[in-house]
């Protein structure tokens, strides 16, 4: 008995060696020397088979990127803010049927009347893209509170509050400021104090200008010859509550254990309340902060992050304890996800069946 064990234990051995060489091959071969890069990890069955970094977190100072390195987070903090509104909510300090005007009296009345908490946490308010309504000699970075600003006297939608799917980062800047209205707090400091410290994630911030980030990635692009060029910010990074959260390998695995764990809320059961299946999409829906969708494993989540710089994936499987993480310090750089995705699949380690393909271009 005790020799089969050993033999079955080697085995596993070898085939966790053979597939470690496999992706960091893969990894390699599509990070330039002297370059920006990425960071992969994958969790099986809740434990972690694989974790690395590749490439360089700050091209100008050669600084490696490990499971430690900060990589800003763009879309994907937008589950961080769903998850500060969900605390709320279950304290009984909000209601998500709550609508605009209750917490921005000043609002437009014909708008701020219709958009209420739960439509900005499915993208489904219609309401303008801040982005369309920034002047356009804007030289100063724009904050969740111009977002406000430029937004309560907007009369129109794209359409009426409840009725189609339309992603907005427009919506989760004005649930930075329902946040903040709510608690009365700084939005950073409610989110340390209710969220990254009591999880224990000791390298998880919010962006904020003139404030330094340890361990943090720098963004880089490509140009029109394909070399990389120092690309970190714009005039639309530094905005909260659609895409400020910087984070790494390490805390997300605790922020993944955390959702897995019910340690703040369930999951689930928030979507049972809050979520949309959007329309001519096969078998995806949208809630807070997660394009989501039923598999063979149960519910399955996922969410990009595409910004300056930035391009990151996350993917789990609550129900297999399934986790898939990529972050690259690499605008435009999603292209990456198929071959990695390709390799978890035909070494029977992808625990997905929900087809998110077309997640990326629904937040375009």
């Amino acid at each position: 008995m005790k020799k089969i064990i050993v033999f079955l234990l080697m085995a596993q051995m070898v085939y966790a060696q053979n597939f470690t060489q496999k992706i960091d091959s893969l990894l390699k071969s599509h990070t330039e020397k002297d370059g920006a890069g990425m960071a992969v990890m994958i969790i099986k069955a809740g434990k972690p088979i694989y974790k690395d970094g590749f490439g360089l977190a700050d091209v100008a100072t050669r600084t490696p990127i490990t499971a430690q390195t900060s990589f800003r987070m763009a879309s994907v903090s937008k589950q961080f803010t769903a998850a500060c509104i969900i605390l709320l909510e279950n304290r009984g300090k909000l209601r998500y049927e709550d609508n605009l005007l209750t917490f921005f009296p000043d609002f437009n009345k014909q708008t701020g009347s219709k958009i209420k908490i739960k439509h900005l946490l499915t993208h489904t308010s219609g309401i303008t893209d801040y982005e369309a309504l920034i002047p356009p000699n804007q030289q100063l970075q724009i904050l969740d509170a111009d977002v406000l600003q430029m937004l309560k006297s907007q009369s129109k939608t794209y359409f009426e509050a409840g009725s189609k799917f339309r992603y907005s980062n427009s919506g989760f800047c004005l649930l930075q400021q329902i946040i903040e209205k709510v608690s009365g707090q700084n939005f950073v400091t409610f989110i340390k104090a209710n969220i990254f410290e009591p999880l224990g994630l000791q390298n998880t911030t919010i962006y904020e200008t003139g404030r330094p980030i340890p361990n943090r990635a720098m963004g880089y692009a490509r140009n029109k010859e394909g070399k990389l060029f120092f690309a970190d910010q714009s005039i639309t990074s530094a905005t909260k509550g659609d895409g400020c959260v910087y984070t790494s390998l390490e805390d997300y695995e605790k922020w993944y254990n955390a959702l897995l764990n019910n340690q703040l809320f369930n999951t689930e059961a928030e979507l049972k309340k809050i979520n949309y299946k959007i329309e001519d999409v096969k078998d995806i829906s949208y809630g807070l902060g997660w394009f989501n969708g039923k598999g063979n494993n149960g519910l399955e989540l996922y969410h990009t992050g595409s910004t300056c710089g930035f391009s990151n994936v996350v993917n789990m499987v609550p129900g297999s304890k399934f986790l898939f993480v990529y972050f690259s310090n690499i605008a435009d750089n999603h292209a990456l996800e198929e071959p990695i995705r390709d390799l978890l699949k035909t070494e029977k380690i992808d625990d997905t069946t929900v087809d998110f393909e077309k997640a990326l271009s629904l937040t375009n």
